[in-house]
């Protein structure tokens, strides 16, 4: 509770205080749009809602103190990108075009080296994008769902944002619906693909071979995978081919406590939020354990950190017009955090 009043005071101030200015250069929809469903929905989303937001945004870039580039590294590469003949340079003459146009246009970029500005992606490529500016890469902020440490995010000037899968877009009835605590019958669950290095692990150990942890590649016709989350006392998120996973926002809409298996991850809103309180991290190397570190855990704690998760479920769901406090708004949130260690013309 104590972390909560933290982001809830500092929320406050920024609500007062905080001003975006986004650049209407570019055309849709490799700008100022993006796909709203899928794991790649959260940068359709908050594109969508920066657009039409009445908080944050001010007309008058005098008075913004960050500056937000409106592409979409999902578009550019469902519009611009060959799957033939794969040729990435897509994203380095489309990000650099963007960058020299804004920075010839407006005295913004060069006046402080794109230290207030900030990009956002949830692409795997996302972090790619920067690499061929290098002041986007080493001086702005960069708000990213993959959020690798060993891929060079830095967590004092990059923010880490949530990926969630909006499979149709739909917005409504994402949470609620769980089995109270005493009625999960089931320990732990995971289901989903075999890829990137940890899942082959898990899948080793667990596949399909212990009543209480139940682990699927993929799950029996007759087994609801919206059931599953909300009949499990835990839900397994290990990393797939890249850090974030979609599964960590399913576990809470369902109210069930993540299990957390992953390496260099800096998880979302983790200035504000103590992940410790309501989530398992799990090392790789005790995934074998894993029943066992779970069994352990005594059945009061295991009730606090279910609460926990119902607590702090609001700043992961997504409204449309945002509400306080929701994961918009905890995205701007954390731009505005990393904007205060920005001095321009000091």
């Amino acid at each position: 509770m104590h972390v909560l009043l933290k982001l809830y005071r500092s929320y406050l101030l920024m609500e007062k205080l905080f001003k975006i200015f986004v650049y209407e250069e570019g055309e849709p929809p490799i700008f100022h749009y993006g796909t709203c469903k899928n794991i790649y929905s959260m940068e359709g989303v908050f594109l969508s809602l920066m657009e039409t937001d009445t908080k944050f945004r001010t007309q008058n870039p005098e008075e913004a103190q960050v500056y937000f580039l409106p592409f979409s590294v999902v578009m550019i590469i469902e519009h611009l990108f060959d799957p033939i003949i794969r040729d990435k340079a897509v994203l380095q003459r489309t990000v650099s075009d963007y960058v020299r146009i804004i920075s010839h246009k407006y005295p913004y970029w060069n006046r402080s080296l794109g230290a207030d500005h900030f990009m956002l992606s949830c692409h795997d490529w996302g972090p790619r994008a920067t690499w061929y500016v290098p002041l986007l890469y080493y001086n702005s902020i960069r708000v990213l769902c993959n959020a690798n440490t060993s891929e060079h995010f830095n967590p004092k000037k990059d923010a880490s944002f949530p990926e969630i899968n909006l499979l149709t877009g739909e917005i409504t009835n994402l949470t609620g619906g769980g089995l109270p605590a005493s009625k999960r019958t089931t320990l732990a669950f995971f289901a989903g693909r075999l890829h990137g290095k940890i899942r082959p692990a898990l899948l080793k150990h667990w596949k399909e071979k212990d009543k209480d942890v139940q682990v699927y590649e993929t799950l029996p016709k007759e087994l609801s995978y919206q059931k599953m989350l909300k009949n499990s006392k835990f839900c397994i998120c290990p990393s797939g081919h890249e850090v974030a996973s979609p599964r960590i926002v399913e576990a809470m809409y369902a109210e069930c406590v993540p299990v957390l298996i992953s390496q260099h991850y800096v998880l979302p809103f983790s200035d504000v939020l103590n992940w410790d309180s309501f989530s398992i991290q799990v090392p790789v190397s005790e995934i074998p354990n894993l029943k066992k570190i779970l069994m352990e855990i005594p059945e009061e704690h295991y009730l606090r950190m279910q609460e926990r998760v119902k607590m702090v479920q609001r700043h992961f769901v997504v409204n449309n017009p945002p509400v306080r406090y929701d994961v918009f708004n905890m995205i701007v949130h954390s731009i505005w955090l990393r904007r205060l260690n920005v001095c321009v013309n000091c």
